[in-house]
Protein backbone atom coordinates (compact mmCIF):
# COMPACT_ATOMS: atom_id res chain seq x y z
CA UNK A 1 0.00 0.00 0.00
CA UNK A 2 1.49 3.46 -1.28
CA UNK A 3 2.39 6.32 1.60
CA UNK A 4 -0.60 8.24 2.41
CA UNK A 5 0.23 12.02 0.86
CA UNK A 6 -1.04 13.99 4.44
CA UNK A 7 -2.74 13.27 7.61
CA UNK A 8 -6.21 14.71 8.12
CA UNK A 9 -6.91 11.84 10.92
CA UNK A 10 -5.40 9.83 13.63
CA UNK A 11 -7.41 6.77 12.29
CA UNK A 12 -5.14 6.00 9.37
CA UNK A 13 -8.01 4.75 7.28
CA UNK A 14 -9.85 8.11 6.53
CA UNK A 15 -6.32 9.07 5.11
CA UNK A 16 -6.36 6.58 2.67
CA UNK A 17 -9.99 6.99 1.82
CA UNK A 18 -9.19 11.02 1.36
CA UNK A 19 -5.93 9.32 -1.06
CA UNK A 20 -7.94 7.28 -3.01
CA UNK A 21 -11.07 9.88 -3.27
CA UNK A 22 -8.83 12.63 -4.60
CA UNK A 23 -6.25 10.34 -7.07
CA UNK A 24 -9.74 10.11 -9.25
CA UNK A 25 -9.48 11.29 -12.26
CA UNK A 26 -12.03 13.97 -13.49
CA UNK A 27 -12.28 12.85 -16.98
CA UNK A 28 -13.39 9.36 -15.46
CA UNK A 29 -15.67 10.54 -13.37
CA UNK A 30 -17.16 12.50 -15.54
CA UNK A 31 -19.53 10.57 -17.71
CA UNK A 32 -21.04 8.84 -14.68
CA UNK A 33 -21.31 12.47 -13.08
CA UNK A 34 -23.18 13.75 -15.91
CA UNK A 35 -25.56 10.80 -16.58
CA UNK A 36 -26.42 11.00 -12.72
CA UNK A 37 -26.92 14.53 -13.14
CA UNK A 38 -29.51 13.94 -16.36
CA UNK A 39 -31.26 10.88 -15.14
CA UNK A 40 -34.81 11.34 -14.28
CA UNK A 41 -35.08 7.95 -12.47
CA UNK A 42 -32.03 6.28 -10.45
CA UNK A 43 -32.64 2.75 -9.32
CA UNK A 44 -29.76 1.63 -6.72
CA UNK A 45 -28.10 -1.49 -7.16
CA UNK A 46 -25.73 -2.89 -4.98
CA UNK A 47 -25.41 -5.57 -1.19
CA UNK A 48 -24.69 -4.82 2.26
CA UNK A 49 -22.96 -1.77 2.99
CA UNK A 50 -22.27 -1.16 -0.74
CA UNK A 51 -25.80 -1.14 -1.10
CA UNK A 52 -26.66 1.98 1.89
CA UNK A 53 -24.01 3.66 1.35
CA UNK A 54 -25.27 3.97 -2.29
CA UNK A 55 -28.86 4.11 -0.74
CA UNK A 56 -27.72 6.52 1.83
CA UNK A 57 -26.54 9.32 -0.87
CA UNK A 58 -29.31 8.89 -3.37
CA UNK A 59 -31.82 9.43 -0.47
CA UNK A 60 -30.32 12.87 -0.44
CA UNK A 61 -32.19 13.19 -3.89
CA UNK A 62 -35.38 11.74 -2.98
CA UNK A 63 -35.77 13.63 0.26
CA UNK A 64 -34.71 17.42 -1.50
CA UNK A 65 -37.65 19.49 -2.05
CA UNK A 66 -35.66 21.77 -4.90
CA UNK A 67 -33.64 21.11 -7.80
CA UNK A 68 -33.73 17.99 -8.90
CA UNK A 69 -36.31 18.53 -11.75
CA UNK A 70 -38.44 15.59 -9.97
CA UNK A 71 -35.64 12.84 -10.14
CA UNK A 72 -37.21 9.43 -8.61
CA UNK A 73 -34.92 6.75 -6.83
CA UNK A 74 -35.92 3.45 -6.67
CA UNK A 75 -34.20 0.32 -5.45
CA UNK A 76 -35.88 -3.37 -6.36
CA UNK A 77 -36.80 -3.77 -2.17
CA UNK A 78 -39.77 -0.61 -2.59
CA UNK A 79 -42.82 -1.93 -1.96
CA UNK A 80 -43.93 0.32 -5.69
CA UNK A 81 -41.03 -1.16 -7.76
CA UNK A 82 -43.21 -1.74 -10.87
CA UNK A 83 -41.42 -5.28 -11.53
CA UNK A 84 -40.12 -8.76 -9.32
CA UNK A 85 -36.80 -8.18 -11.12
CA UNK A 86 -35.20 -5.69 -13.57
CA UNK A 87 -36.23 -6.90 -16.78
CA UNK A 88 -39.76 -7.04 -15.75
CA UNK A 89 -39.72 -3.55 -14.76
CA UNK A 90 -37.42 -2.37 -17.13
CA UNK A 91 -40.82 -1.81 -19.40
CA UNK A 92 -42.76 0.12 -16.84
CA UNK A 93 -40.17 2.38 -15.82
CA UNK A 94 -39.35 2.80 -19.68
CA UNK A 95 -42.77 4.57 -20.27
CA UNK A 96 -42.74 6.15 -16.60
CA UNK A 97 -39.25 7.91 -17.61
CA UNK A 98 -37.17 9.38 -20.60
CA UNK A 99 -34.14 8.53 -18.92
CA UNK A 100 -33.30 5.64 -16.48
CA UNK A 101 -29.97 5.06 -14.85
CA UNK A 102 -28.92 1.74 -13.18
CA UNK A 103 -26.58 2.85 -10.32
CA UNK A 104 -24.70 0.01 -9.24
CA UNK A 105 -22.34 0.53 -6.10
CA UNK A 106 -20.03 -3.03 -5.43
CA UNK A 107 -16.51 -2.89 -4.54
CA UNK A 108 -15.33 -6.23 -5.57
CA UNK A 109 -17.68 -6.51 -8.11
CA UNK A 110 -18.62 -9.82 -7.38
CA UNK A 111 -21.92 -10.09 -5.25
CA UNK A 112 -24.41 -11.84 -6.70
CA UNK A 113 -27.57 -9.70 -6.47
CA UNK A 114 -25.88 -6.31 -8.39
CA UNK A 115 -24.65 -8.60 -11.10
CA UNK A 116 -27.60 -10.49 -11.70
CA UNK A 117 -30.01 -6.70 -11.77
CA UNK A 118 -27.19 -5.63 -14.60
CA UNK A 119 -27.73 -9.14 -16.37
CA UNK A 120 -31.60 -8.33 -16.63
CA UNK A 121 -31.06 -4.50 -18.11
CA UNK A 122 -28.53 -5.53 -20.58
CA UNK A 123 -31.01 -8.49 -21.56
CA UNK A 124 -33.85 -5.76 -21.97
CA UNK A 125 -31.74 -3.32 -23.45
CA UNK A 126 -30.68 -5.66 -26.25
CA UNK A 127 -34.08 -7.46 -26.65
CA UNK A 128 -35.64 -4.08 -26.72
CA UNK A 129 -33.20 -2.03 -28.37
CA UNK A 130 -33.82 0.35 -26.23
CA UNK A 131 -32.35 3.63 -25.75
CA UNK A 132 -33.82 5.30 -22.10
CA UNK A 133 -31.38 3.15 -19.70
CA UNK A 134 -27.59 3.91 -18.97
CA UNK A 135 -25.53 2.03 -16.33
CA UNK A 136 -23.12 3.08 -13.62
CA UNK A 137 -20.46 1.56 -11.69
CA UNK A 138 -18.26 2.83 -8.75
CA UNK A 139 -15.89 -0.35 -7.83
CA UNK A 140 -12.52 -1.23 -6.67
CA UNK A 141 -12.62 -4.39 -9.08
CA UNK A 142 -12.18 -3.60 -13.00
CA UNK A 143 -12.15 -6.70 -14.20
CA UNK A 144 -14.96 -8.17 -12.59
CA UNK A 145 -17.81 -9.71 -14.62
CA UNK A 146 -20.16 -6.82 -13.22
CA UNK A 147 -17.21 -3.80 -14.36
CA UNK A 148 -17.57 -5.44 -17.77
CA UNK A 149 -21.47 -5.93 -18.20
CA UNK A 150 -21.46 -2.19 -17.23
CA UNK A 151 -18.70 -0.92 -19.53
CA UNK A 152 -20.67 -2.20 -22.90
CA UNK A 153 -24.51 -0.07 -21.62
CA UNK A 154 -22.52 2.71 -19.38
CA UNK A 155 -20.08 3.92 -17.43
CA UNK A 156 -17.39 2.65 -14.67
CA UNK A 157 -15.57 4.40 -12.00
CA UNK A 158 -12.59 2.73 -10.42
CA UNK A 159 -12.06 3.89 -6.72
CA UNK A 160 -9.40 2.28 -5.04
CA UNK A 161 -10.17 0.48 -2.01
CA UNK A 162 -8.11 -1.63 0.23
CA UNK A 163 -6.02 -2.66 -2.48
CA UNK A 164 -3.76 -5.87 -1.82
CA UNK A 165 -2.71 -5.18 1.94
CA UNK A 166 -2.40 -8.68 4.06
CA UNK A 167 -4.57 -9.44 6.97
CA UNK A 168 -3.51 -7.52 10.08
CA UNK A 169 -4.59 -6.69 13.35
CA UNK A 170 -3.94 -2.71 12.29
CA UNK A 171 -7.68 -1.89 12.11
CA UNK A 172 -6.98 1.75 12.70
CA UNK A 173 -4.42 1.70 9.43
CA UNK A 174 -6.72 -0.42 7.24
CA UNK A 175 -10.05 -0.65 8.39
CA UNK A 176 -12.32 -3.68 8.81
CA UNK A 177 -12.57 -5.20 5.55
CA UNK A 178 -14.51 -3.56 3.10
CA UNK A 179 -14.33 -0.11 5.13
CA UNK A 180 -11.88 2.16 3.19
CA UNK A 181 -14.17 1.50 0.18
CA UNK A 182 -17.70 1.97 1.07
CA UNK A 183 -16.73 4.89 3.73
CA UNK A 184 -15.13 6.37 0.29
CA UNK A 185 -17.66 5.85 -2.02
CA UNK A 186 -20.28 6.86 0.00
CA UNK A 187 -18.47 10.49 0.76
CA UNK A 188 -17.77 10.66 -2.87
CA UNK A 189 -21.57 9.68 -4.19
CA UNK A 190 -22.88 12.31 -1.52
CA UNK A 191 -20.88 15.01 -2.76
CA UNK A 192 -21.68 14.04 -6.16
CA UNK A 193 -25.41 14.69 -5.25
CA UNK A 194 -24.57 17.93 -3.32
CA UNK A 195 -22.64 19.01 -6.73
CA UNK A 196 -25.54 18.35 -8.78
CA UNK A 197 -27.95 20.41 -6.32
CA UNK A 198 -25.60 23.54 -6.73
CA UNK A 199 -25.10 22.71 -10.50
CA UNK A 200 -21.48 22.64 -10.20
CA UNK A 201 -19.25 20.94 -13.00
CA UNK A 202 -17.41 17.97 -12.13
CA UNK A 203 -14.58 19.63 -10.91
CA UNK A 204 -16.81 20.82 -7.69
CA UNK A 205 -17.22 17.42 -6.70
CA UNK A 206 -13.55 17.03 -6.42
CA UNK A 207 -13.67 20.61 -4.40
CA UNK A 208 -16.45 19.50 -1.95
CA UNK A 209 -14.21 16.32 -1.21
CA UNK A 210 -11.39 17.94 -0.09
CA UNK A 211 -13.06 20.40 1.66
CA UNK A 212 -14.95 17.84 3.54
CA UNK A 213 -12.05 16.09 4.04
CA UNK A 214 -10.89 19.06 5.74
CA UNK A 215 -13.25 19.36 8.35
CA UNK A 216 -14.36 15.56 8.80
CA UNK A 217 -11.03 14.75 10.05
CA UNK A 218 -11.29 16.74 12.93
CA UNK A 219 -14.76 15.89 13.74
CA UNK A 220 -13.65 12.09 13.82
CA UNK A 221 -10.72 12.70 15.75
CA UNK A 222 -12.38 14.63 18.61
CA UNK A 223 -15.19 11.78 18.94
CA UNK A 224 -12.98 9.11 18.91
CA UNK A 225 -10.37 10.78 21.83
CA UNK A 226 -13.33 11.90 23.90
CA UNK A 227 -14.91 10.14 27.04
CA UNK A 228 -18.08 9.55 25.04
CA UNK A 229 -16.61 7.25 22.91
CA UNK A 230 -14.12 5.77 25.71
CA UNK A 231 -17.96 5.06 27.88
CA UNK A 232 -19.27 3.23 24.50
CA UNK A 233 -16.04 0.83 23.58
CA UNK A 234 -16.52 0.03 27.52
CA UNK A 235 -20.82 -0.83 27.33
CA UNK A 236 -19.71 -2.87 23.98
CA UNK A 237 -16.87 -4.73 25.67
CA UNK A 238 -19.58 -6.23 28.19
CA UNK A 239 -22.05 -9.37 27.58
CA UNK A 240 -24.89 -7.66 25.78
CA UNK A 241 -26.93 -7.28 22.61
CA UNK A 242 -26.66 -3.76 20.89
CA UNK A 243 -29.65 -2.28 18.90
CA UNK A 244 -29.37 0.32 16.21
CA UNK A 245 -32.52 2.63 15.04
CA UNK A 246 -33.33 5.44 12.54
CA UNK A 247 -35.56 6.54 9.90
CA UNK A 248 -34.50 6.96 6.59
CA UNK A 249 -31.13 8.04 5.65
CA UNK A 250 -30.48 7.67 9.03
CA UNK A 251 -31.78 3.37 8.59
CA UNK A 252 -29.24 2.76 5.76
CA UNK A 253 -26.44 4.75 7.74
CA UNK A 254 -27.04 2.45 11.05
CA UNK A 255 -27.36 -0.74 9.19
CA UNK A 256 -23.58 0.58 8.25
CA UNK A 257 -22.67 0.56 11.59
CA UNK A 258 -24.58 -2.51 12.89
CA UNK A 259 -23.38 -4.85 9.94
CA UNK A 260 -19.23 -4.09 11.18
CA UNK A 261 -20.45 -4.03 14.86
CA UNK A 262 -21.76 -7.41 14.37
CA UNK A 263 -18.84 -8.68 13.52
CA UNK A 264 -17.31 -8.15 16.90
CA UNK A 265 -20.09 -8.67 18.73
CA UNK A 266 -21.18 -11.71 17.13
CA UNK A 267 -17.87 -13.45 18.29
CA UNK A 268 -18.22 -12.90 22.00
CA UNK A 269 -22.45 -14.75 20.98
CA UNK A 270 -23.80 -11.08 20.94
CA UNK A 271 -26.17 -10.04 18.54
CA UNK A 272 -26.92 -6.68 17.02
CA UNK A 273 -30.37 -5.87 15.87
CA UNK A 274 -32.18 -3.00 14.00
CA UNK A 275 -34.75 -1.66 15.43
CA UNK A 276 -38.26 -2.70 14.39
CA UNK A 277 -36.37 -5.23 12.42
CA UNK A 278 -38.63 -8.70 11.56
CA UNK A 279 -36.59 -10.55 14.22
CA UNK A 280 -36.00 -7.64 16.58
CA UNK A 281 -36.24 -8.97 20.28
CA UNK A 282 -37.52 -6.62 22.97
CA UNK A 283 -33.80 -5.32 25.11
CA UNK A 284 -33.41 -6.26 27.93
CA UNK A 285 -31.47 -4.47 30.83
CA UNK A 286 -28.39 -3.34 30.72
CA UNK A 287 -28.33 -3.76 26.86
CA UNK A 288 -27.21 -0.85 24.31
CA UNK A 289 -28.88 1.20 21.42
CA UNK A 290 -27.56 3.74 19.31
CA UNK A 291 -30.40 6.21 17.47
CA UNK A 292 -29.56 8.90 14.95
CA UNK A 293 -31.86 11.71 14.17
CA UNK A 294 -30.42 15.01 12.59
CA UNK A 295 -33.41 17.15 14.36
CA UNK A 296 -33.81 15.03 17.44
CA UNK A 297 -37.41 15.27 17.36
CA UNK A 298 -38.44 12.02 14.98
CA UNK A 299 -41.14 10.69 16.67
CA UNK A 300 -40.64 6.61 16.34
CA UNK A 301 -36.78 7.25 16.86
CA UNK A 302 -37.74 9.23 20.33
CA UNK A 303 -40.57 6.57 21.32
CA UNK A 304 -37.74 4.10 20.62
CA UNK A 305 -35.19 5.79 23.21
CA UNK A 306 -37.84 6.22 25.78
CA UNK A 307 -38.66 2.32 25.84
CA UNK A 308 -35.33 1.33 26.00
CA UNK A 309 -34.27 3.75 29.58
CA UNK A 310 -37.83 2.25 30.92
CA UNK A 311 -36.49 -1.45 30.69
CA UNK A 312 -32.97 0.01 31.95
CA UNK A 313 -30.67 0.18 28.63
CA UNK A 314 -28.11 2.66 27.29
CA UNK A 315 -29.47 5.05 24.86
CA UNK A 316 -26.43 6.98 22.80
CA UNK A 317 -28.23 9.26 20.52
CA UNK A 318 -26.39 10.74 17.37
CA UNK A 319 -27.74 14.19 16.46
CA UNK A 320 -27.40 17.37 15.02
CA UNK A 321 -28.03 19.90 17.53
CA UNK A 322 -27.95 18.67 21.55
CA UNK A 323 -31.14 20.70 22.68
CA UNK A 324 -33.21 18.31 20.87
CA UNK A 325 -35.29 15.98 22.98
CA UNK A 326 -33.89 13.29 22.03
CA UNK A 327 -30.70 14.25 23.06
CA UNK A 328 -31.83 15.57 26.40
CA UNK A 329 -33.06 11.99 26.76
CA UNK A 330 -29.83 9.88 25.98
CA UNK A 331 -27.55 8.56 28.56
CA UNK A 332 -24.85 9.80 25.91
CA UNK A 333 -24.88 11.75 22.83
CA UNK A 334 -22.60 12.94 19.98
CA UNK A 335 -24.00 16.11 18.15
CA UNK A 336 -22.72 16.61 14.59
CA UNK A 337 -24.02 20.32 13.74
CA UNK A 338 -24.34 21.30 10.53
CA UNK A 339 -25.95 24.20 8.96
CA UNK A 340 -28.13 23.59 6.26
CA UNK A 341 -31.37 24.47 4.93
CA UNK A 342 -34.85 22.68 4.57
CA UNK A 343 -35.09 20.10 1.26
CA UNK A 344 -31.29 20.19 0.52
CA UNK A 345 -28.88 17.54 0.90
CA UNK A 346 -27.28 16.95 4.29
CA UNK A 347 -24.16 15.98 5.20
CA UNK A 348 -24.67 15.17 8.59
CA UNK A 349 -25.72 11.47 7.72
CA UNK A 350 -22.41 10.22 5.99
CA UNK A 351 -20.66 12.25 8.73
CA UNK A 352 -22.44 9.94 11.44
CA UNK A 353 -21.28 6.85 9.26
CA UNK A 354 -17.69 7.82 9.76
CA UNK A 355 -17.57 8.45 13.02
CA UNK A 356 -19.45 5.21 14.27
CA UNK A 357 -16.97 3.64 11.98
CA UNK A 358 -13.88 3.69 14.45
CA UNK A 359 -16.34 1.93 17.20
CA UNK A 360 -15.97 -1.44 16.24
CA UNK A 361 -12.44 -0.91 15.34
CA UNK A 362 -11.61 0.37 18.90
CA UNK A 363 -13.62 -2.40 20.33
CA UNK A 364 -11.04 -4.89 18.45
CA UNK A 365 -8.14 -2.87 19.60
CA UNK A 366 -9.67 -3.10 23.37
CA UNK A 367 -10.10 -7.22 22.95
CA UNK A 368 -6.23 -6.89 21.89
CA UNK A 369 -5.48 -5.54 24.94
CA UNK A 370 -6.72 -8.12 27.37
CA UNK A 371 -4.86 -10.87 25.06
CA UNK A 372 -7.64 -11.69 22.86
CA UNK A 373 -6.79 -10.69 19.40
CA UNK A 374 -9.43 -11.33 16.57
CA UNK A 375 -7.90 -12.33 13.31
CA UNK A 376 -9.55 -11.12 9.95
CA UNK A 377 -10.49 -14.39 9.16
CA UNK A 378 -12.86 -14.56 11.66
CA UNK A 379 -14.03 -11.91 10.95
CA UNK A 380 -14.32 -12.78 7.33
CA UNK A 381 -16.39 -16.02 8.08
CA UNK A 382 -18.85 -13.69 10.06
CA UNK A 383 -19.45 -11.78 7.30
CA UNK A 384 -19.77 -14.88 4.80
CA UNK A 385 -22.86 -16.13 6.59
CA UNK A 386 -24.35 -12.97 7.66
CA UNK A 387 -24.72 -11.22 4.17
Amino acid sequence: MSEIRSKISKVGYVNRIRDNLLSLKRKKLLPLYEDLKSADCVVCGGSGRSLYSLNAAMSQIAMSQIGWRNKVVLTPDDPGFPGKNMYDAAAELERRYKRILLLINSGSGLSGDPKTMAEDLARYIEDKKASSFSMGLVTSNMNSPLTQIVSEHGHVVELRGRGKSKPSFEYSEIGIMGDMFELGSLLLLCMMTEAIFRNLRVDGVFRLCEEEFTKLGPMIDSNVESETYTHLVDLLERRSNVFLGGKGTANEIVKMAGIRLFHIKGFLGDNVYIARGVSTPHPRAGDFEILVSFSGETKPVISWCNVFKKLNGVVLSITGTKKSTLAKKSDFNITLKEAVKLGQPRRFYMRTAYVLSPLPVKLAERFSERGLKLPEYIIQWYHSVTQ
